[in-house]
């Protein structure tokens, strides 16, 4: 089996730094062209990935507005041909204090909702016409093992992570005609730069998430490549409206 993806073009958001680096720079290293998106300065990882020789593009993205979404697919298409790969990363989540849902505040729940499964709405409504236009295409979608679990003290993000598996299925249906498979890839507690950085997310929680998983370790962003790369490339073709879980065995499903 190979996850070689010599001559595909990816996009993927959030890609800045964290899960989004990891991913842009997989991808590139399996042969991909990859236009990396963010709200903030993704200069470094695309220097990271001209080190390696690869193709790569960099925009600024704020997946919650449509015009910027379409940018970035227009970059796409007009700079290496086309897009085939669309990972949903860019999200609201390392930054999250735990808060109950009776304290939480409308504003903190519309704006996660917002950019989670807005933006993922948004940027998939973007790159679905090159797609179907090309018969061909990958979409995966960042969900989260917390929306599998019901974690408590996170009812906006869980809420929004439950709505990439809902829009995951009900677009898999849709779009399996046109040669497009949709499907997320749902973490546990993966500790990137923006999780180490907030302490809410370190020391008991952490040690509790960890003694929740068959394989009780530290989940790192290079465990999720693997996972990654199967669902951007031709071995899984024949899968779409599938959640694979990567974390270890906390959640079994």
């Amino acid at each position: 089996m190979t996850l070689e993806l010599d001559g595909r073009v990816a996009l993927v958001t959030g890609a800045a730094q964290g899960l989004g680096a990891v991913f842009a720079l997989a991808l590139a290293r399996a042969g991909a062209a990859v236009v990396v998106g963010d709200i903030r300065d993704t200069s470094e990882t695309c220097a990271r990935i001209e080190a390696l020789g690869g193709r790569v593009a960099g925009v600024m993205l704020d997946v919650s507005q449509a015009a910027s979404t379409s940018n970035a697919v227009s970059l796409a298409t007009e700079t290496f041909g086309g897009l085939d790969i669309l990972v949903n990363n860019a999200a609201i989540a390392a930054e999250i204090e735990f808060t109950r849902i009776t304290d939480l505040s409308s504003s903190d729940w519309d704006r996660v909702m917002k950019v989670n499964a807005g933006g993922t709405f948004e940027m998939m409504k973007a790159a679905i016409p090159p797609m179907r236009a090309k018969g061909y295409g990958k979409i995966v979608n960042i969900a989260s093992g917390t929306a599998l679990k019901g974690s408590p003290g996170l009812p906006h993000y869980v809420a929004s992570k439950g709505a990439v598996i809902a829009l995951t299925r009900a677009s898999a249906r849709e779009l399996g005609a046109d040669g497009i498979r949709v499907n997320a890839l749902a973490p546990g507690l993966t500790m990137s730069e923006g999780f180490r950085e907030n302490t809410s997310w370190s020391g008991e929680t952490a040690s509790m998430n960890i003694a929740s998983r068959s394989i009780k370790r530290e989940a790192a962003p290079e465990d999720l490549v693997g996972a990654l790369l199967f669902l951007a490339s031709s071995p899984s073709d024949f899968v779409t409206g599938q959640t694979v879980c990567v974390d270890g065995g906390s959640v079994m499903i």
